[in-house]
């Protein structure tokens, strides 16, 4: 994996590749911890279609800075990982794994975290982009143990699940994913008659992956505002 990063190294920050036991095999992932004494909140990071990339460790490592234990799980682990996959076929890769597959291995991440003599095992949340965002959603409905969790433009759930989150979730869009959006109003309606803990922001004049600096349709904008809110619902419902 590249060591290039979009944001400077930070001192205060223990950071490498890992591993934890999965449902069937070991799942690679980049753990970026803060480099001071726990416990810490725990958050999990879900990537984009296009796997493990330096900007979701870029992701961890900003988190780690910010007070938690991070770890941004490559989903292609069970087929050898992202690094030794064809990026060309990235995509359709990740589309073809089965949705529980991915979830098993995310509860997996969330035993290992909580095993960590570092992390507050009561305080785990998930975040996720894009792909990584609809995998966010499905985890929110069946991994109990999440406090909180933010999707960033993602796909959602079966909207007959939405009855078994128990994390607050915060949802974030960019107004110009014609496709993402037009999911916005049934999950809302779903998360509010179930009075479920939800809030949604949709940023002006941003588009779907807004948040990645590293692509086209970066927003500096929105993401700067993307990123503060993240951290403040973090801090509310992990950090507290």
């Amino acid at each position: 994996m590249s060591d290039f990063t979009t944001h400077p190294p930070e001192p205060s920050v223990v950071a490498d590749m890992t591993t934890f036991p999965g449902e069937a095999g070991d799942v690679r992932a980049y753990l970026a911890r803060p480099n001071q004494p726990g416990p810490h909140p725990g958050v999990l990071i879900c990537h984009e279609n296009r796997g493990l990339l330096p900007h979701f460790c870029d992701v961890a490592r900003r988190l780690a800075a910010a007070g938690y234990v991070a770890m941004a799980v490559d989903v292609l682990s069970r087929e050898g990982g992202t690094d030794a996959a064809e990026p060309a076929i990235i995509p359709e890769v990740l589309n073809a794994l089965p949705r529980e597959q991915i979830v098993a291995d995310f509860h997996a991440g969330v035993r290992f975290l909580q095993a960590q003599p570092d992390v507050r095992a009561d305080r785990i949340g998930m975040m996720g982009f894009c792909f990584g965002g609809g995998i966010t959603w499905r985890c929110a409905t069946q991994i109990p143990e999440l406090r909180a969790a933010v999707p960033f433009y993602g796909p959602n759930p079966p909207l007959e699940d939405v009855p078994d989150i128990q994390c607050a979730v915060l949802a974030l869009y960019g107004e110009n994913d014609t496709r993402i959006n037009a999911g916005i109003d049934a999950i809302t309606a779903e998360m509010v008659a179930h009075g479920k803990v939800f809030s949604k922001l949709i940023y002006p004049g941003a588009d779907h992956a807004f948040f990645n600096d590293t692509g086209q349709r970066y927003h500096p904008g929105a993401a700067t505002d993307a990123w503060a809110r993240l951290l403040a619902w973090f801090e509310y419902y992990l950090m507290m």
